[in-house]
């Protein structure tokens, strides 16, 4: 249930083989100047989230571990939809110029992208 308050490894890529499943499997993507989401459709229930916080991109730890932090509450929130998704967020560089509000928005609206692109993919295979 998206309403869960926890974000346990349910909720999370976990390894090398997740990650690069949804990598190399992208069905979906919501592109934005700071960050890019990257889907893939699963079997397991409800999403899971996997982040790519580059030092390159975030230099502080600090700024690193805040994206991270306001990234999982957003996805925590979400409700469930169809189909069950593997998203993996990847920042780019001016994402910690962002305060958490703005950060917060975009990613609600990059997730509404990235589900609209995977129903209409998920609807397609069905049929």
């Amino acid at each position: 249930m998206g309403t869960d308050n926890s974000f346990g490894k349910a909720r999370r890529l976990l390894n090398a083989e997740e990650y690069s499943r949804v990598f190399d499997g992208a069905e979906a993507r919501a592109s934005h100047k700071h960050l890019l989401l990257l889907a893939r459709t699963s079997t397991r229930p409800g999403h899971r989230l996997g982040l790519v916080i580059a030092k390159k991109n975030i230099r502080l730890a600090a700024q690193r571990n805040r994206i991270k932090r306001v990234a999982r509450e957003v996805f925590r929130v979400l409700p469930d939809s169809e189909p069950s998704l593997d998203v993996i967020l990847l920042a780019r560089r001016g994402l910690d110029q962002l305060d958490n509000e703005a950060l917060s928005t975009i990613l609600r609206q990059q997730w509404q992208k990235l589900i609209g692109h995977a129903s209409k993919l998920h609807q397609a295979t069905e049929h």
